[in-house]
């Protein structure tokens, strides 16, 4: 490997990295802001206020309108992920803990993996998807201990955004071979403000004041972080590394989030939520290295 090919490898899986590292704070993040917020304000806020930064960001760099196809695109991922994503995620933090919600949602790279063979037309090996079934089965038995044998409503939320979210991936990485991958957040947010903007005022709080400042914390982390900025770290990331390589550091991502919500939310995360963990992590990455064969 060339001196060039090396260093850009390197500030690739860089910043691939930073990205996992403000993706992670995400659910307890969101845990924050829905204990004192309503969880729907949460969801439109978040995409409003990022929308208008990205709109503001779009004017500045005169960047040019996208082609229509390309618009139609940006729509489903802006259904996807301000709407199915962050509005599942929102609902489904409101009654399970951050760290539960890490762990359901550690199975994203395989749910993507799994959305782009079905919908790109790809042909993963049988392999792939026996790592997918297997870890779904572990998801499936861990949300099973912790909601007595059987599926909370907010399980099923974080269920649902993962599925959303991970459609949403697809056609988000789709777009970003035609157009640099911050252009395309940046659009899908902006497209969204019609809904977002009248949606965030509708919504917001009769009194202010009586938010705990945790709550606008945890709000304005997802907003500029979660929402906007990490997805500029992360695309460059692929686009500089590959997005075989750079989807690696993802594996570090739900351990990350167990322990921001042991600092930032105060739960205890006992051995078997730790164990699951793990075993999400080994079957994802099994997972990826099959699809990658």
């Amino acid at each position: 490997m060339t001196e060039p090919s090396s260093s850009r490898h390197a500030t690739g899986m860089s910043l691939a990295l930073v990205g996992v590292v403000i993706f992670s704070g995400t659910v307890p993040a969101t845990r924050l802001a829905v204990a004192g917020l309503d969880a729907y304000f949460v969801t439109a806020a978040r995409a409003a206020v990022a929308g208008l930064i990205a709109a503001l960001l779009l004017i500045g760099l005169r960047r040019n309108r996208p082609q229509n196809a390309q618009l139609c695109l940006m729509g489903v991922c802006a259904f996807c992920f301000v709407i199915g994503f962050s509005g599942f995620v929102a609902l489904g933090l409101r009654t399970v803990p951050a760290a539960h919600g890490g762990v359901v949602l550690g199975i994203m790279p395989l749910t993507t993996a799994a959305a782009a063979a079905l919908i790109l037309g790809e042909r993963p090996p049988v392999r792939f998807w026996l790592f997918a079934i297997l870890g779904t089965a572990i998801v499936a038995g861990f949300v099973l201990r912790d909601g007595g044998e059987a599926f909370g409503v907010g399980d099923l939320y974080l269920i649902a955004g993962a599925l959303t979210g991970s459609i949403g991936h697809v056609y988000s990485g789709k777009l970003s071979r035609q157009l640099p991958g911050w252009e395309v957040i940046s659009w899908v947010l902006v497209i969204s403000l019609p809904v977002t903007v009248p949606a965030t005022f509708w919504l917001m709080p009769a009194n202010l004041s009586v938010v705990p400042t945790s709550a606008w914390a945890g709000l304005g982390y997802v907003t500029l972080f979660s929402m906007f900025i990490g997805f500029f770290a992360w695309n460059a990331g692929l686009a500089l590394a590959g997005v075989a390589n750079a989807s690696q550091t993802q594996l570090l991502q739900t351990f990350m989030t167990l322990g921001l919500a042991a600092l930032i939310n105060g739960e205890g995360i006992d051995l078997s939520t730790i164990a699951a963990a793990v075993a999400v992590v080994v079957v994802v990455a099994l997972g990826q290295r099959a699809k990658s064969k």
